[in-house]
């Protein structure tokens, strides 16, 4: 099941369920009131509920024509946003092109072991979320910005020191994410040694979306993932090259720590989906599509104002 949050004709933010052909939305609210938003129902997190949800899903009765409503990001405001490097592919391609960006030889970088030991993450800012079909806005100073395609993991429930044999149990779904990054910005405060900041963190830099898909609806350890621009495919991946799973990234975010319902946990950039990986980045006007097998089409323009 497809879950999504959009804009109604009053301007109003509604949750609802996609329809089995996805041309149409049936808002929550015609089966429970109190489901307000994704968050509300993640929170309940009841599978009776949820079976419901996919009962009235093709009711054209109570449904909103899709092309009418403006989607906006699943959850607007997460509770949470962790990104975590789970590819290592992606850091090796993207640290030799870094090195070589700044006058080294690509050839020497090697993944520091820290990485390979547990997946590292960094928080992003929650509150710089958009959706799809939203622009993404250029940040000021930024000569090399890009895009980058990775796997939201949807917390549905409350939880700490998770073990490996629970942990899809705490999952309430999937999404796609495009952590988008100023690489100009984000190399040189890097060597601060506290992580990316400026270089991740503007307005319209986090991009959730088509929608929710339901944890029971795929797998996400072969999942394809593809990357185009200007409607040409740039690169191709699967989920089944992360070096640490599902699992492992909610045993270690949860060690010593509460998570909660309706926190995003990214999974990190598939290999190659990315420019900078190949020797490029974004210009004004490029639309950018991520798609992932069974969650759908994350599309935005990269525009300046």
């Amino acid at each position: 099941m497809k879950l999504v949050t959009y804009n109604d004709a009053a301007d109003n933010e509604v949750a609802g369920v996609l329809s089995t052909d996805e041309t149409f939305v049936v808002p929550l609210t015609t089966v429970a009131p109190e489901l307000t938003s994704l968050q509300s129902l993640i929170e309940i997190h009841d599978q009776g509920l949820l079976r419901e949800l996919g009962g009235v899903r093709d009711n054209t009765e109570l449904a909103v024509p899709l092309k009418d409503v403006q989607l906006l990001a699943p959850l607007p405001r997460p509770l949470q946003i962790r990104d975590v490097l789970c590819f290592l592919d992606h850091m090796r391609n993207a640290g030799r092109m870094a090195t070589q960006m700044q006058g080294g030889n690509p050839d020497d970088y090697v993944v520091p072991a820290v990485f390979e030991t547990a997946p590292r993450y960094y928080k992003a800012n929650r509150m710089c979320v958009i959706g799809t079909g939203q622009d993404v806005i250029w940040p000021e100073g930024c000569n090399m910005l890009d895009y980058e395609l990775e796997m939201g993991i949807i917390v549905g429930r409350q939880g700490k020191n998770i073990t490996r044999d629970e942990a899809r149990d705490y999952v309430f779904g999937y999404t796609i994410f495009n952590d988008v990054s100023a690489r100009d910005i984000q190399l040189p405060e890097m060597g601060s040694g506290l992580g990316p900041a400026k270089g991740k963190d503007f307005d319209t830099g986090n991009v959730l979306g088509p929608c929710i898909v339901t944890a029971d609806e795929v797998d996400p350890d072969n999942m394809t993932m593809v990357a185009r621009l200007n409607g040409e495919e740039v690169s191709r991946g699967n989920t089944s090259q992360m070096d640490h799973k599902v699992e492992d990234i909610l045993v270690h975010v949860s060690r010593n720590e509460t998570i909660y319902p309706g926190e995003v946990l990214g999974t990190g950039t598939v290999p190659l989906g990315c420019l900078m990986e190949h020797g490029r980045s974004l210009t004004p006007g490029d639309e950018v599509e991520l798609e992932i097998e069974g969650i759908g089409v994350l599309k935005n323009r990269f525009v300046q104002v």
